[in-house]
């Protein structure tokens, strides 16, 4: 090996040993303290031994074969799923650009030059190798942390996907399960209408023979109108809700999709769900280990800020051949090489280094906050959907109890205003409160399924 060489190779050695012992400026990090309440006010309704959440797939939690094809073909289509889905291709590529800045980039060219001399003369030189240029000995780590943060950015990306996922998926079981309730909805308000349609044929018949005054006629009639109004009012609705679940699915509704169920008020049988422990919640959730990664890039943010105060050292070098002609440039005995580090640190700057990790600091406690924040945001979530478990249940079992009272008070107030044991307006004033209660088993019985999927949600279910 000849001399040039082994200055080269000793360069390359001494390259790889620095950065093997370089140290990091990063600051340690530790997970902060969940600021929230040890256990979940609720958690004790909770099913003992059931599966997490996290670990349910969603085609085990959701059985219906309809809600698993609209889920699926929401995978496949939603545009926000896709943006988020290229955010983690952005990511991990400038997590990679990153990478490479740890190493030194290897270029090859042919250079030449004409200059003019002492004597008037043009002298000529070419040459043609390998060079390395502005490579950074990362002795203090700046590199690295740049590394560290990229990545760090990539690993949050990753989960924001998980958690775009787990909202797409709960949206979808959502609107669908709100377009059930429509049906139903719409089921209740037309068998009123059809109920007050007969009664007002019945009025007018008795006000045209003169058995009864225009008052019940009016009053008939606009029980008859309100029934419309409540159609015309779900008929809009459900429009919108199967337009909102265009929306999610990224694409119209295909005509092959499986039959749905009958009725909502099926008890559908959706897996009981433990609640755990507020703590789990921090590897569970997307969107918190999302924030934490945020919070960790911010750390190595200011592992990078603060190697900017130590000199900064790069190597320039090339290895090739050299000849003053250009025939000449790859006989034997025209090789050359060249050497050129560099170590530069700043001694004035007007604060700006101090004004970036004053920056990288500032991140730190922003996201600091915003970690903390998601963890009380999904605590909160958490606690609201086990609320809704432990007493959708019973408001449930009361509001049947009460549509059942008044389609027996209707019944009876009916069959009394036919044997003219009471007056037309306890008639409709019991078709009145029938058609709310009915109305309000459908709403309640919505809400308890769909509560059933938030828990799902809020728990960290559906991206696996």
């Amino acid at each position: 090996m000849s001399e040039p060489q082994r200055i080269v190779l000793a360069a390359a050695l001494a390259a790889a040993v620095s950065l093997a012992g370089c140290a990091s400026l990063i600051p340690g990090y530790q997970r902060p303290a969940a600021p929230v309440a040890a256990s979940f006010a609720d958690a004790a309704s909770a099913p003992v031994g059931s599966t997490p959440a996290a670990d349910i797939e969603w085609q085990r939690f959701f059985a219906e074969a309809r809600l698993q094809r609209l889920i699926a073909i929401a995978l496949a289509n939603n545009r926000d799923l896709r943006v988020a889905v290229l955010n983690i291709e952005q990511a991990r590529a400038q997590a990679q650009i990153r990478r490479a800045d740890e190493w030194p980039t290897l270029n090859v060219g042919v250079a030449g030059s004409r200059v003019p001399g002492s004597n008037g003369n043009l002298t000529s030189t070419y040459s043609a190798g390998l060079t390395v240029t502005g490579y950074e000995l990362d002795l203090f780590g700046r590199v690295r942390s740049l590394g560290q943060a990229a990545l760090a950015q990539y690993l949050a990306s990753s989960e924001a996907r998980k958690a775009a996922q787990i909202s797409l998926i709960a949206a979808v079981a959502t609107t669908h399960l709100a377009l059930l309730a429509d049906d139903e909805l719409l089921a209740v308000t037309r068998r009123s209408l059809a109920t007050r349609e007969e009664s007002f044929k019945l009025t007018q018949l008795k006000f045209d023979n003169g058995a009864t005054s225009e008052l019940d006629l009016r009053q008939a009639e606009s029980l008859l109108e309100g029934a419309r109004v409540a159609l015309a009012q779900l008929t809009r609705q459900r429009v919108l809700d199967e337009n909102a679940l265009v929306l999610l699915l990224g694409q119209p509704l295909p005509a092959d999709l499986p039959a749905g169920p009958v009725v909502l008020l099926a008890e559908q049988t959706l897996p009981e769900l433990p609640a755990g422990v507020p703590s789990e919640l921090l590897v569970r959730r997307p969107d918190v280990l999302a924030a934490e990664q945020q919070l960790i890039a911010t750390h190595a943010n200011i592992g990078a800020a603060r190697a900017a105060f130590f000199p900064r050292i790069t190597l320039t070098g090339s290895a090739g051949s050299a000849s003053s002609e250009l025939t000449g440039l790859f006989k034997s005995g025209s090789f050359a090489w060249a050497f050129a580090p560099q170590a530069l640190l700043t001694i004035f700057d007007a604060g700006r280094n101090q004004a970036n990790l004053d920056v990288a600091k500032a991140g730190r406690e922003i996201a600091l906050a915003q970690y903390e924040r998601a963890i009380q945001t999904a605590f909160r979530e958490v606690s609201d959907a086990l609320a809704g478990r432990a007493t959708l249940g019973e408001q449930l079992r009361a509001q049947r109890a009460q549509a059942r009272a008044e389609e027996t008070r209707y019944r009876l107030a009916d069959l009394r205003y036919r044997n003219g044991a009471a007056s037309y307006l306890d008639v409709l004033d019991a078709q009145r409160s029938l058609f709310a209660a009915q109305q309000a088993v459908v709403q309640v019985r919505s809400l308890q399924v769909q509560n059933q999927v938030t828990l799902y949600k809020v728990l960290g279910g559906g991206w696996s």
